[in-house]
Protein backbone atom coordinates (compact mmCIF):
# COMPACT_ATOMS: atom_id res chain seq x y z
CA UNK A 1 0.00 0.00 0.00
CA UNK A 2 1.68 3.42 -0.75
CA UNK A 3 2.38 5.64 1.77
CA UNK A 4 -0.16 8.67 0.73
CA UNK A 5 -1.60 11.24 2.33
CA UNK A 6 -5.48 9.58 2.53
CA UNK A 7 -3.61 6.47 4.07
CA UNK A 8 -1.62 7.99 6.85
CA UNK A 9 -5.08 9.87 7.62
CA UNK A 10 -6.90 6.24 7.97
CA UNK A 11 -4.13 4.24 9.48
CA UNK A 12 -3.48 7.32 12.15
CA UNK A 13 -7.39 7.13 12.84
CA UNK A 14 -7.50 3.34 13.60
CA UNK A 15 -4.58 4.03 15.55
CA UNK A 16 -5.48 6.85 17.71
CA UNK A 17 -7.07 4.72 20.49
CA UNK A 18 -3.99 2.37 21.27
CA UNK A 19 -1.37 4.92 20.04
CA UNK A 20 -0.31 6.32 23.43
CA UNK A 21 0.09 2.43 24.66
CA UNK A 22 2.62 2.20 21.89
CA UNK A 23 4.45 5.67 21.70
CA UNK A 24 3.86 7.48 25.38
CA UNK A 25 6.42 5.80 27.76
CA UNK A 26 8.76 4.06 24.90
CA UNK A 27 9.45 8.15 23.98
CA UNK A 28 9.18 10.09 26.73
CA UNK A 29 13.27 10.55 27.53
CA UNK A 30 13.58 11.17 23.39
CA UNK A 31 10.42 14.05 23.60
CA UNK A 32 11.49 16.00 27.14
CA UNK A 33 15.44 16.19 26.00
CA UNK A 34 14.39 17.33 22.16
CA UNK A 35 12.33 19.90 23.46
CA UNK A 36 15.15 20.76 26.41
CA UNK A 37 17.00 22.04 23.72
CA UNK A 38 14.61 24.86 22.14
CA UNK A 39 15.44 28.29 23.97
CA UNK A 40 11.68 28.79 25.45
CA UNK A 41 10.69 32.24 26.03
CA UNK A 42 6.98 33.32 27.52
CA UNK A 43 4.61 34.48 24.54
CA UNK A 44 6.01 32.43 22.13
CA UNK A 45 3.55 31.13 19.45
CA UNK A 46 4.77 27.53 18.53
CA UNK A 47 3.01 25.13 16.28
CA UNK A 48 3.13 21.23 16.80
CA UNK A 49 2.88 19.73 13.17
CA UNK A 50 1.75 16.31 13.07
CA UNK A 51 0.63 16.69 16.68
CA UNK A 52 -0.99 13.39 17.76
CA UNK A 53 -2.55 12.92 20.99
CA UNK A 54 -0.54 15.28 22.40
CA UNK A 55 2.53 13.42 23.95
CA UNK A 56 4.74 16.56 23.76
CA UNK A 57 2.98 18.38 25.65
CA UNK A 58 4.03 17.39 29.51
CA UNK A 59 7.35 18.78 28.46
CA UNK A 60 6.32 22.10 26.76
CA UNK A 61 6.43 25.67 29.08
CA UNK A 62 2.43 26.36 29.81
CA UNK A 63 3.20 30.01 28.74
CA UNK A 64 2.87 30.03 25.43
CA UNK A 65 0.57 30.02 22.31
CA UNK A 66 0.15 27.06 21.25
CA UNK A 67 -1.12 25.32 17.84
CA UNK A 68 -1.61 21.56 17.22
CA UNK A 69 -2.21 20.30 13.88
CA UNK A 70 -2.72 16.59 12.84
CA UNK A 71 -3.94 14.91 9.59
CA UNK A 72 -6.21 12.73 12.03
CA UNK A 73 -9.13 13.81 13.56
CA UNK A 74 -9.02 11.18 15.93
CA UNK A 75 -5.97 12.66 17.11
CA UNK A 76 -7.04 15.99 17.32
CA UNK A 77 -9.57 14.81 19.55
CA UNK A 78 -7.22 13.20 21.89
CA UNK A 79 -4.56 16.09 21.85
CA UNK A 80 -7.71 18.96 22.68
CA UNK A 81 -7.92 16.50 26.01
CA UNK A 82 -4.74 16.45 27.18
CA UNK A 83 -4.21 20.42 26.46
CA UNK A 84 -7.16 21.19 28.59
CA UNK A 85 -5.84 18.54 31.34
CA UNK A 86 -2.83 20.30 31.30
CA UNK A 87 -4.24 24.20 31.38
CA UNK A 88 -2.18 25.15 28.21
CA UNK A 89 -3.84 28.57 26.24
CA UNK A 90 -4.45 26.37 22.32
CA UNK A 91 -5.89 26.22 19.02
CA UNK A 92 -6.15 23.28 16.84
CA UNK A 93 -6.97 22.15 13.44
CA UNK A 94 -7.01 19.14 11.31
CA UNK A 95 -4.50 19.71 8.57
CA UNK A 96 -1.90 18.44 6.32
CA UNK A 97 1.43 19.17 7.32
CA UNK A 98 2.57 19.27 3.11
CA UNK A 99 0.03 22.21 3.25
CA UNK A 100 -0.11 24.64 6.41
CA UNK A 101 -2.70 26.76 6.42
CA UNK A 102 -1.00 29.56 7.94
CA UNK A 103 0.71 32.58 7.12
CA UNK A 104 4.60 33.41 6.31
CA UNK A 105 6.54 33.93 9.13
CA UNK A 106 4.32 33.00 11.87
CA UNK A 107 5.61 31.05 14.91
CA UNK A 108 8.63 31.48 17.41
CA UNK A 109 8.95 27.69 17.81
CA UNK A 110 7.74 24.42 15.07
CA UNK A 111 8.00 20.72 16.53
CA UNK A 112 7.88 18.05 14.09
CA UNK A 113 8.78 14.71 16.66
CA UNK A 114 8.39 11.30 14.56
CA UNK A 115 6.72 12.81 11.20
CA UNK A 116 9.16 13.21 8.98
CA UNK A 117 9.72 9.58 8.84
CA UNK A 118 5.85 9.40 7.81
CA UNK A 119 5.01 11.83 5.46
CA UNK A 120 4.76 10.91 1.92
CA UNK A 121 6.82 14.21 1.14
CA UNK A 122 9.04 15.28 3.69
CA UNK A 123 10.93 17.57 1.65
CA UNK A 124 7.70 19.76 1.40
CA UNK A 125 6.49 19.78 5.24
CA UNK A 126 9.63 20.84 5.96
CA UNK A 127 9.51 23.92 2.95
CA UNK A 128 6.27 24.40 4.90
CA UNK A 129 7.84 24.79 8.02
CA UNK A 130 10.23 26.89 7.26
CA UNK A 131 8.05 29.11 5.14
CA UNK A 132 5.93 29.31 8.84
CA UNK A 133 8.67 30.19 10.66
CA UNK A 134 9.86 33.59 11.85
CA UNK A 135 13.75 34.60 11.03
CA UNK A 136 14.83 33.86 14.01
CA UNK A 137 12.40 30.86 14.73
CA UNK A 138 13.33 27.18 15.87
CA UNK A 139 12.41 24.02 14.91
CA UNK A 140 12.63 20.78 17.06
CA UNK A 141 13.10 17.80 15.28
CA UNK A 142 13.11 13.88 16.50
CA UNK A 143 12.71 10.96 14.33
CA UNK A 144 14.50 8.18 13.35
CA UNK A 145 16.63 8.81 10.47
CA UNK A 146 19.44 6.83 8.05
CA UNK A 147 22.55 8.01 9.24
CA UNK A 148 23.85 10.81 6.83
CA UNK A 149 27.23 9.63 5.88
CA UNK A 150 25.73 7.14 3.52
CA UNK A 151 22.64 5.57 1.53
CA UNK A 152 20.97 2.96 3.06
CA UNK A 153 21.75 -0.41 2.27
CA UNK A 154 19.92 -2.78 -0.04
CA UNK A 155 18.27 -4.89 2.99
CA UNK A 156 17.54 -1.88 4.32
CA UNK A 157 15.64 -0.43 1.37
CA UNK A 158 13.92 -3.46 0.82
CA UNK A 159 12.82 -3.85 4.15
CA UNK A 160 11.39 -0.03 4.02
CA UNK A 161 8.82 -1.45 1.24
CA UNK A 162 6.99 -2.82 4.29
CA UNK A 163 7.79 -0.63 7.39
CA UNK A 164 6.25 2.56 4.90
CA UNK A 165 3.14 1.11 4.06
CA UNK A 166 2.12 0.24 8.04
CA UNK A 167 4.05 2.59 10.07
CA UNK A 168 7.29 4.77 8.43
CA UNK A 169 10.35 5.10 6.31
CA UNK A 170 13.20 4.16 7.71
CA UNK A 171 15.86 5.07 4.99
CA UNK A 172 15.25 9.40 5.68
CA UNK A 173 18.52 11.23 6.37
CA UNK A 174 17.67 14.23 8.29
CA UNK A 175 20.64 16.31 7.55
CA UNK A 176 20.18 16.49 3.95
CA UNK A 177 16.44 17.35 4.25
CA UNK A 178 16.50 20.44 6.86
CA UNK A 179 19.80 21.57 5.35
CA UNK A 180 17.77 21.47 1.49
CA UNK A 181 14.57 22.95 2.86
CA UNK A 182 16.82 25.89 4.12
CA UNK A 183 17.81 25.43 7.96
CA UNK A 184 20.76 25.43 9.33
CA UNK A 185 21.53 22.75 12.45
CA UNK A 186 22.24 23.93 15.57
CA UNK A 187 21.87 20.89 17.36
CA UNK A 188 21.94 16.79 16.47
CA UNK A 189 22.23 14.23 18.83
CA UNK A 190 21.39 10.66 19.52
CA UNK A 191 18.48 10.77 21.81
CA UNK A 192 17.19 6.47 21.33
CA UNK A 193 18.13 3.44 20.25
CA UNK A 194 21.71 4.07 19.86
CA UNK A 195 21.93 6.41 16.75
CA UNK A 196 18.93 5.61 15.16
CA UNK A 197 16.52 8.17 16.86
CA UNK A 198 18.02 11.74 16.67
CA UNK A 199 16.54 14.95 17.85
CA UNK A 200 18.08 18.03 16.20
CA UNK A 201 17.17 21.57 16.41
CA UNK A 202 17.56 24.14 13.64
CA UNK A 203 16.58 27.68 12.52
CA UNK A 204 16.89 29.20 8.97
CA UNK A 205 19.93 29.31 6.95
CA UNK A 206 21.09 33.65 6.60
CA UNK A 207 22.64 34.36 3.32
CA UNK A 208 26.37 35.11 5.38
CA UNK A 209 26.52 31.57 7.00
Amino acid sequence: MPNTTAWNRLRYNVYAPVYDLVADRAFRAARRKALEAVDWSPGQRVLIVGAGTGLDLPYLPRDIELHGTDLSPAMITRFRARADELGFDFTTRTMDAEQLDYPDNHFDVVIMHLILAVMPDPTRGLSEAHRVLCGDGQLCVMDKFQPDSHRASWGRRTLNLATSAIATDITRQARPLLEGAGFRIERDEPVMMGTLFRALLACKKTPNK
